[in-house]
């Protein structure tokens, strides 16, 4: 046999070697057994085995290359949306398959060749021809990838899962071909596909990619719809059952078919992906709804918990840290938000934060900004003093109620003996190192404290809040202070609220004075009964300045009960406050009587009236020792109720008779409700008293030592000046005094010292 006549032999035994051999041609070129036994017996006689299987492989190659890749691509061109692109996908995979089925009959006989001709090298080092088929395969497709495929295969896919999600709500027809559920066989048509997918081993390359992102997609709209508001329920042993009954139970029905690997490995992995995913979906998913999460503790509790549970499982804690952060500073950290509601909001914070991080750590790092916030406020320290000692349901009595005593000083390690060293464990590594242990096991109430790290400025507070109610409302309920005061005293200690139970010793002192003075046979009361609250000076805070005059006969009513106490004290006397305290009045007028309880200068007012039924602004005002601009409001109070009318401009007289009168009362005159206005100095004046009583200090010390710089200065105070219920002055404080007293001309500073000036 000449070379001609074996080479005819071997394309006919091999027919891919004919160039006029095409794969789109259905019927198979049959050789008879004694053909394919001569082709080899020639092949081997001239030592062509290795040449003539490289030879096949190419060709096998070139075919792929040029029309079995380009011919699958073509379907991917025209891209139809949702449940059209399954059948065009299923067009694709069955034409593909057809062409590899029909290369795979090739390989068949080419191994049927290499065990004739015993050839050992191997075809791209893989175990056998099939293999190597499908190694070719998957490497021409790839490398003629069309770019938008992933939207027909997307489609596939996503018709499948919405057609499954269907068939498990009992639904009758299909969303793919609008047909009856019993006469439709899209589902068959998937497995199908899916079928020949694995057994080409293509099921991974070609639609792992867009199989995954499809359900990340689905996992994430299906917490999203679940979840989203719900902070009530725990949802993550429910996800996790869905996850496997649904998602991985449909992704099995798919990866069964796939040969490349076990469908245990390749299950395997995707579970774990998944579960991966699920838990960062449905912490983000939380940590963007933390906010209102904290907002509406405790009921949210569960949803805290569920995220306690995700985070050591996800890298997202520094995510939490940020938009927690974010959020509050957005949404709370602005002047649009009172500060009880911040203060209500930080409280949530910290028992919100400590279920999802007993430590301490993560409620250190965010509450910092809200720390700074609540330090820039003036009002800060006044309402949470209020919301200490407030009646009903609160945070922060409830706090108080528990008794633990307050740790302030975040410098002084906790006793060592404290700790519980068996269960103790380091801080993570991406945790800012903090000396302010103390911090993380302190209460509520503490840490408020530490935004200041001063229990003096909130005993002062509560002081000067308690002068205030004790001197401001008719029937002040001593009982129920003298029970807060207890409470306070279990968390800031007795010496620190000393000079409350002074206040409120005052009270009780001054209804056993009121009534000896009554009984007193040379003490009488005439029209006006007195009755006076008697306080020690030196234990209330500083009261508002106010100049007042009262009635005459009020003033008289004074000096008697003045005269009655020094005989009751001996050597003790009386330094009356006009501007404060209550009259209950009677005004008998002409068609009514009006029983009412007003303040001092509220009842000179009409008291006046009765003298002279007409006055004039500028004249009452010199009179009653008020400016005119404060008078005119508080007339503004006897105006509302008809009693007092403006007949021309700052003349004012009584209205005795409604009837034939103007009986529209002037109702939009501002009526100041004078049970608000606080009796006590503002804080600003307080402090400036203070600072005055350090000034005598201050002098004394130039005075015997001559100069002294601000340190010495600040020292000398500390030992000396700060004492009693008052705030230390900070050395940068002192300098800002003594500056001013410089530019006064009440010291001279010179090379760093303080001295007078001769």
């Amino acid at each position: 046999m000449d070379f001609k006549e074996g080479w005819s032999l071997i394309k006919r035994v091999f027919p891919i070697l004919d160039e006029t051999y095409n794969l789109c041609q259905l019927e198979e070129k049959t050789f008879l057994k004694q053909e394919f036994c001569d082709a080899v017996e020639f092949i081997k006689k001239i030592n062509l085995a290795v040449h003539i299987q490289n030879l096949i492989v190419s060709k096998i190659e070139q075919r792929l290359r040029d029309e079995v890749a380009p011919e699958f691509w073509s379907y991917f061109k025209n891209n139809e949306h949702e449940n059209k692109g399954f059948k065009q996908f299923y067009n694709a995979v069955k034409s593909l398959y057809d062409s590899y089925r029909q290369l795979e009959h090739t390989m068949r006989k080419l191994e049927m060749f290499r065990q004739a001709t015993d050839i050992e090298e191997q075809v791209y080092n893989e175990k056998n021809v099939y293999d190597a088929l499908k190694l070719i395969l998957k490497a021409t497709l790839l490398s003629q990838l069309n770019l938008d495929y992933q939207l027909v295969v997307m489609n596939f896919y996503e018709a499948a899962l919405k057609t499954d999600d269907v068939d498990e709500n009992n639904e009758g027809q299909c969303i793919i071909c609008s047909q009856e559920s019993l006469h439709c066989n899209c589902m068959h048509l998937f497995q199908e596909t899916n079928r020949k997918l694995g057994e080409m081993t293509l099921l991974e390359p070609l639609v792992g990619q867009t199989l995954t992102s499809l359900i990340y997609g689905y996992i994430h709209s299906h917490i999203q719809k679940i979840c989203k508001d719900c902070f009530d329920s725990s949802f993550v042993a429910v996800l996790e059952k869905w996850l496997q009954d649904i998602v991985l139970n449909w992704l099995r029905n798919i990866y069964c078919y796939d040969n490349s690997t076990s469908i245990e490995e390749s299950m395997g992995t995707f579970e774990k992906k998944l579960i991966n995913f699920l838990y960062n979906s449905y912490t983000k998913i939380r940590i963007d709804q933390l906010f209102n999460i904290i907002i509406e503790y405790p009921e949210s509790l569960s949803a805290l918990e569920d995220l306690r549970l995700c985070l050591p499982r996800t890298d997202l804690k520094s995510m939490l840290t940020k938009k927690l952060q974010n959020a509050m500073e957005t949404r709370l950290l602005h002047p649009g938000v009172s500060t009880p509601d911040v203060l209500t909001a930080y409280v949530a914070a910290i028992r919100s934060l400590r279920v999802l991080d007993p430590t301490g750590l993560l409620l250190e790092t965010v509450t910092q900004p809200v720390h700074q916030y609540l330090r820039s406020r003036e009002d800060t320290v006044r309402c949470v003093v209020t919301s200490l000692t407030e009646e009903g349901p609160n945070d922060l009595a409830e706090e108080l109620v528990r008794g633990e005593a307050v740790q302030v000083d975040e410098n002084t390690p906790l006793d060592e003996d404290t700790e519980d060293w068996e269960s103790w464990v380091p801080d993570p590594i991406d945790t800012t190192p903090s000396k302010y242990s103390s911090r993380r096991t302190s209460d509520i109430i503490s840490m408020l404290v530490n935004v200041y790290g001063s229990k003096e400025l909130f005993v002062n507070e509560y002081r000067t809040l308690l002068a205030n109610r004790l001197l401001t409302q008719c029937l002040c309920d001593t009982e129920k202070e003298i029970r807060y005061l207890e409470l306070l005293k279990l968390r800031f200690g007795d010496s620190q609220l000393h000079y409350c139970e002074v206040m409120l010793k005052d009270i009780a002192d001054s209804k056993r004075i009121n009534q000896h003075i009554k009984q007193d046979p040379e003490y009488t009361e005439d029209e006006i009964p007195l009755s006076a609250m008697i306080v020690s000076a030196q234990f209330w805070p500083a009261f508002k300045e106010e100049k007042l005059e009262l009635h005459a006969k009020v003033q008289s009513q004074i000096s008697k009960y003045v005269t009655a106490f020094e005989t009751l004290k001996g050597s003790r006397t009386l330094c009356w406050k006009n501007h404060l305290g209550f009259v209950d009045v009677e005004v008998e007028l002409a068609d009514r009587t009006l029983n009412l309880s007003v303040s001092t200068v509220h009842a000179s007012i009409i008291m006046h009236f009765q003298d002279k039924s007409s006055w004039e602004l500028e004249e009452l005002s010199k009179v009653m020792m008020c400016p005119p601009t404060v008078l005119r409001r508080k007339i503004g109070f006897w105006q509302c109720h008809g009693i007092i009318v403006e007949t021309i401009q700052d003349v004012f007289c009584v209205q005795e008779d409604l009837e034939n009168k103007d009986s529209n009362i002037q109702e939009d005159i501002f009526v100041e409700d004078y049970e608000t206005e606080s009796a006590m100095a503002s804080a600003q004046d307080q402090r400036e008293e203070e600072l005055q009583t350090f000034w005598s200090y201050i002098v004394g010390m130039l005075m015997n030592l001559d100069t002294l710089p601000l340190e010495r200065i600040h020292q000398m105070l500390k030992m000396f000046a700060f004492q009693g219920p008052t705030i230390e002055c900070n050395i940068q404080e002192l300098k800002v005094f003594l500056d001013r007293k410089v530019r006064e001309h009440h010291l001279i500073y010179s090379n760093g010292y303080y001295k007078l000036p001769k």
